[in-house]
């Protein structure tokens, strides 16, 4: 079959001995709405605005205008191939197996642990009605034995939902993600129509830390950790009825709805503001014994039933956004088995087109996040250092693929050719810098030991009878150097304990140089266009893009 020939049909109700295509143009964007408002809205508010001040408002639009770069980019890619898993497929089609792998590594981190603190953060909260649910451990709360006990169970909960198909999935998360808007926005509109404080945006400075704390707050307050979940469209694409269509629609449509709530939260909260919390500055803004900034202030201001809504939206909002991500961590664990870099095993289909063999892995993973990570404050620096890392290598494949597949149908495309994809990648590098060499540090850790299990893995499967396909170093030449690179960048920098021999200033265009060095380096050697077309052709085959 030729590559033409596999664009053909991709609508299909369900691929042939594949994953069902049930997802529609709805619940694709609810899906994407519903990861991204997590239990990162509740907290984000307050903390961003103890960073940054009023100018919190420029973070959750310059972190949003970042997110959506790497959105768009992601976008094309989507709708050009629609598959499940396509995050941690798409390096494999354009770098070989060692670049997928690797890539597909951090992709998996970063997902496999966002069921877990999402269920940790619904329990934390439920503690204001259930307090046997956690305990204080150096005034961080972590879960009890009993609280471990119903993470597990939500956590099984979400497993079992998956297995009986994405179709039930869809219709639990559109009714979830329906409820998260209205509350959020119930939120907006009482805030602002019970008080509102025009002196809380400049009495005490618009920005109060400069620009290093509009973009350190980006990055550690909460703001990239809150538009999370956008790729989701991506790595359901394969599951949907009409991916071309449905895809650049539903990752551009998340990001755009949800900036504009953030932007109005946040304006609503910091004028709702009691000006005696503001006595000592920006930075000392808290609410002391209270479970959650926006229920505290809610009580302050008389809404006593407001703050109810938010104690059980608190349960409600992270619960929804673990279901989704229990099903994007099956899709990505099933996609590397795909690509030859995981046990054939976790690709394995039940009767009704889910991956269950992934979707036990997905459960058993979470319960072992418990062990270091008991509580959702312990879990969140790890998640947002692993997925911005993960969001670089969309924008380099995008690049490489214009370049050995020019001719392949791509119903969305980014206008300015390398302008979009560059600074896309340019912005994930940024927002891995900011969050700091304490973070930092620990997930390449994680990379190396990643490294040492896919080289075994590699080792084993070698001979004239080993199954692994080829690693493909000459094609993922610039895996190395990029995350070195970024590490050696990270500990030099001013945050989160580096060393600040690089200064906030010259950090800008160092990184650049660095993005731009590593661009060229990955579109000047992958794959041979002959191997990308070979490749698309199969894929796109296997995955029911067939003549009708």
């Amino acid at each position: 079959m030729t590559l033409a020939q596999a664009q053909k049909h991709s609508s299909s109700a369900e691929t042939p001995g594949g994953l069902r295509r049930d997802v529609g143009l709805l619940g694709l964007l609810f899906t994407g709405v519903g990861s991204i408002i997590g239990s990162g809205w509740l907290f984000g508010a307050l903390s961003t605005s103890r960073q940054a001040g009023p100018a919190a408002i420029v973070s959750w639009i310059l972190g949003g205008f970042m997110i959506m770069l790497i959105g768009l980019a992601y976008a094309e890619l989507g709708a050009m191939l629609p598959m499940s898993g396509g995050a941690v497929r798409f390096p494999h089609l354009a770098f070989g197996s060692f670049a997928s792998f690797t890539t597909g590594w951090i992709n998996w981190l970063a997902a496999a642990s966002v069921a877990p603190i999402e269920v940790e953060g619904a329990l934390q909260y439920a503690t204001y009605y259930v307090p046997w649910l956690t305990r204080s451990d150096g005034g961080v709360p972590v879960l009890t034995g009993g609280g471990l006990a119903v993470a597990v169970g939500f956590l099984a909960l979400f497993s079992v939902i998956n297995v009986v198909g994405v179709k039930l999935f869809e219709k639990a998360n559109t009714v979830l993600v329906w409820w998260k808007l209205i509350i959020i926005l119930v939120v907006v509109v009482a805030l602002l129509g019970t008080a509102f404080h025009p002196a809380n945006f400049h009495s005490h400075g618009f920005a109060t830390n400069g620009m290093s704390g509009i973009v350190t707050s980006i990055a550690t307050a909460g703001v990239v950790f809150s538009y999370f979940g956008f790729r989701q469209g991506v790595d359901l694409a394969g599951e949907s009825k009409n991916p071309r269509r449905n895809v650049p629609i539903a990752v551009i449509g998340s990001i755009v709805i949800t900036m504009v709530i953030y932007v109005a939260l946040q304006i609503a909260f910091i004028g709702a503001l009691p000006e005696n919390l503001l006595t000592h500055g920006w930075s000392s803004l808290d609410f002391p014994n209270a479970f959650g900034p926006l229920a505290a202030l809610s009580t302050l201001l008389g809404l006593p039933w407001l703050a109810t809504l938010l104690y059980t939206d608190a349960v409600i909002s992270p619960a929804d956004t673990g279901l989704i991500y229990t099903t994007v961590t099956s899709r990505l664990s099933y996609a590397m088995a795909k690509n030859g870099n995981a046990p054939k095993s976790l690709a394995t289909l039940s009767p009704r087109g889910v991956p269950w063999v992934s979707i036990i892995l997905t459960f058993v993973t979470g319960l072992i996040f418990f062990m270091p990570f008991p509580g959702w404050q312990k879990m969140v620096g790890f998640i947002t250092s692993a997925t911005v890392l993960s969001f670089g290598s969309g924008p380099l494949v995008v690049a490489a693929l214009r370049r050995r597949v020019p001719r392949q149908a791509r119903p969305f495309k980014l206008p300015l050719g390398d302008v979009i994809p560059f600074l896309a990648f340019y912005s994930s590098n940024l927002i891995v810098f900011w969050t700091g060499w304490e973070t930092d540090r620990k997930l390449f850790i994680a990379i190396l030991l990643g490294l040492v299990l896919f080289a075994v893995q590699s080792l084993r499967g070698r001979g004239p009878r080993g199954g692994r396909p080829a690693l493909d170093l000459r094609a993922g030449l610039w895996v190395g150097p990029w995350l070195a690179g970024l590490a050696v960048l990270s500990a030099l920098g001013p945050f989160g304990g580096g060393s600040a021999t690089l200064g906030f200033t010259w950090a800008f265009p160092v990184l650049g140089v660095f993005s731009l060095a590593i661009y060229c380096l990955a579109v000047r050697f992958c794959l041979p266009a002959e191997t990308v077309e070979r490749s698309l052709a199969e894929v796109m085959a296997g995955e029911g893009f067939e003549e009708g």
